[in-house]
């Protein structure tokens, strides 16, 4: 593993009034940052008592460590997460999506956790039948991921990626604002994300689990989420008419609501 990465990009919202309610930690996904929670998540979810909070992964957004993030894998972003985890008032509940839920579940396999809830995640099989789906679906998807470089979007390159993230009715003011959040991914979680996914089911050390989908992902699909709640020998729940990034889908109330559902039966 690499060093710990001591300067890590930090958003938080919270409530107006004690509630007495457990902090959320939010995990964002692969080549993007924690900003993805921010618009709508995070206010949200203090609004309704939970003290509200995400960070942007080492070598992602304004965190450090982007020299070494070609070596870093989901063990390093785990640390990352335990890392602003532990300088919360008390233990939060983990919500992970996409990469982040990988990340989580890497968290699952050694320790009890409060709470975890996993959206758009991973399969069991791993990253490598979703890549070979996807690349079937559009040739150049995976071509134009491997090669990303922030720097450098081309609208081309945005056109190809747009519909795979995100449904066609996202403003175009939030897209722009999305495409100024695109990070480089590092190869070595890619790597680790490419394996099945072989950890210990979470009801072996007593933490509550919720596995959440969007009905149009393209990335984690709905037969993808279920079988990620079957590993977990849980009940998927799919939501309708959102796409991959849900949190900045119009109607991502949906799945905020049946989040805020679940993390009530913890209370």
């Amino acid at each position: 593993m690499l060093p710990l990465e001591s300067h890590l990009e930090t958003w938080s919202r919270r409530p107006s009034s004690r509630s007495g309610r457990p902090p959320l930690l939010f995990v964002h996904g692969g080549y993007v940052d924690g900003w993805c929670w921010t618009p709508n998540f995070l206010p949200w979810f203090a609004g309704k008592g939970w003290p509200a909070h995400a960070l942007s992964l080492r070598g992602h957004g304004g965190s450090g460590g982007g020299e070494t993030l070609f070596a870093a894998g989901l063990d390093d972003y785990a640390a990352d997460v335990e890392r602003v985890a532990g300088t919360l008032r008390e233990a939060p509940v983990l919500i992970g999506h996409s990469m982040g839920a990988a990340i989580v579940e890497r968290l699952l396999a050694t320790r009890p956790l409060r709470g975890a809830a996993l959206l758009a995640p991973i399969p069991p099989t791993g990253l490598v039948p979703v890549a070979a789906r996807l690349a079937m679906e559009r040739h150049d998807y995976f071509a134009h991921m491997i090669g990303l470089d922030p720097m450098r979007m081309t609208g081309d390159v945005l056109e190809a990626l747009r519909p795979f993230y995100f449904s066609d009715r996202v403003d175009a003011a939030t897209l722009d604002e999305a495409a100024r959040h695109i990070a480089v991914e590092s190869p070595r979680a890619i790597l680790d994300m490419s394996m099945r996914m072989h950890w210990m089911r979470p009801e072996r050390n007593g933490t509550r689990l919720m596995v959440l989908g969007a009905e149009g992902d393209r990335i984690s699909t709905p037969a993808d989420v279920r079988a990620t709640a079957r590993h977990h020998g849980v009940d998927a729940v799919v939501v309708p008419g959102l796409a991959h990034m849900l949190m900045l889908e119009p109607g991502w109330e949906r799945a905020a609501r049946a989040i805020a559902d679940w993390l009530a039966t913890l209370d």
